[in-house]
């Protein structure tokens, strides 16, 4: 293992992020101590941390052809990004709002907070979330995921497998696709942190930005959010950052742990929400339905990723460890610990069918 210093800025630049962030959960912690859950803003801020000392880690080796495609991921990362954020910032302030000040009356967490109860009020809602708002939610968690498979898929079957770029590039397919799903997942979750510094700037009175975001991310936002969730850093950024931590264990077991962690508590949250009954707690929005729900999606779609991206292992072995994945996606669904289930269901997971899979 070999620690390139040409890394370090990933590094500095998350750490810098999520200490930001962080000031901002305390700020949220003492003026909406209701609806912040600042235990999990603890750990966004751990994770934060530790995607960005992990970078150097993803990208330490020897081989002199990977070098091009380490310094390209950081140019994305800490150059173009950033650039393309304070673009859209600029654009919007400068063409949008300074043409039409009035879109600051539209644009401001009062409305956008009026239309959440106005939502509520139209559908009735007798529970905390109806089932159109859970899955657009849920939809938009799965596009991480999918991203991240599709560029795998590519990089392994098709730019080496059937293309043979890898003997242009002299690097392997697995190295490629290391190179995508680093830069396009830790380039995204820039992006969802820019949006969380702008989206949650509404409790500085001098410096709130929120009008700056672009009506078309406010009309997504109003579907796939809670109310309570805009005193809460996004889901997506939240889910990114475990994949993060998660993306050194064998592709098959971070593929069935990153869907368990959007399929699975998909398949628990929309088909219990719809068709359950029986809730288990009876206090509690979860039913006995969207448990079995969660179980089976789980499971099936452990097995087809062990089977596709682990194609050596025995079938005993792939069953034993989407058992076992499925069991601990049960296990932290029946808990409803405080923590974010986008945190422990993808990094409990991939450690447990980890184990299992070394064993």
């Amino acid at each position: 293992m070999v620690y390139h210093i040409i890394t370090l800025p990933v590094t500095i630049l998350f750490i810098i992020c999520g200490g930001g962030l962080f000031c901002y959960a305390i700020k949220l912690r003492k003026k909406f101590p209701e609806y912040h859950n600042f235990l999990n803003s603890i750990c966004t801020f751990i994770l934060w941390i530790i995607a960005g000392l992990l970078y150097p880690v993803y990208f330490s080796t020897n081989n002199p052809n990977f070098k091009f495609f380490q310094s390209l991921s950081i140019f994305f990362i800490c150059i173009f990004t950033p650039s393309l954020i304070i673009l859209i910032l600029f654009y919007q302030y400068q063409f949008i709002v300074k043409r039409d000040p009035e879109i600051k009356e539209k644009r401001n967490i009062k409305v956008f907070l009026e239309s959440f109860d106005k939502k509520d009020k139209d559908f009735n809602i007798s529970r905390s979330y109806d089932y159109r708002t859970d899955l657009h939610r849920k939809i938009l968690h799965l596009f991480p995921a999918g991203i991240i498979i599709l560029l795998w898929i590519f990089s392994v079957y098709i730019w080496d497998g059937l293309w043979n770029a890898d003997e242009v590039w002299g690097i392997s397919g697995e190295y490629y696709g290391i190179f995508l799903i680093l830069t396009a997942g830790y380039s995204g979750i820039l992006i969802f942190g820019a949006l969380d510094y702008v989206r949650l700037s509404f409790i500085y009175e001098n410096r709130n930005l929120f009008h700056l975001i672009p009506d078309s991310v406010l009309k997504l936002l109003g579907k796939a959010m809670k109310r309570r969730e805009n005193y809460e850093f996004i889901r997506p950024t939240v889910l990114v950052l475990s994949f993060a931590l998660i993306f050194f264990f064998p592709f098959g077991v971070f593929a069935a742990a990153a869907l368990i962690a959007t399929i699975g508590d998909g398949a628990a949250s929309v088909i219990g929400l719809r068709f359950g009954k029986r809730h288990i707690p009876k206090t509690s929005d979860k039913t006995l339905l969207g448990y079995i729900a969660g179980f089976l999606a789980s499971f099936g779609i452990s097995i087809l990723m062990l089977w596709i991206f682990e194609s050596h292992l025995s079938l005993n072995k792939i069953i034993i460890v989407a058992t076992i994945g499925a069991i601990t996606f049960f296990i932290i669904d029946v808990l409803s610990l405080k923590i974010d289930d986008n945190i422990l269901n993808p990094i409990f997971c991939a450690l447990i069918m980890g184990f299992f899979y070394f064993l």
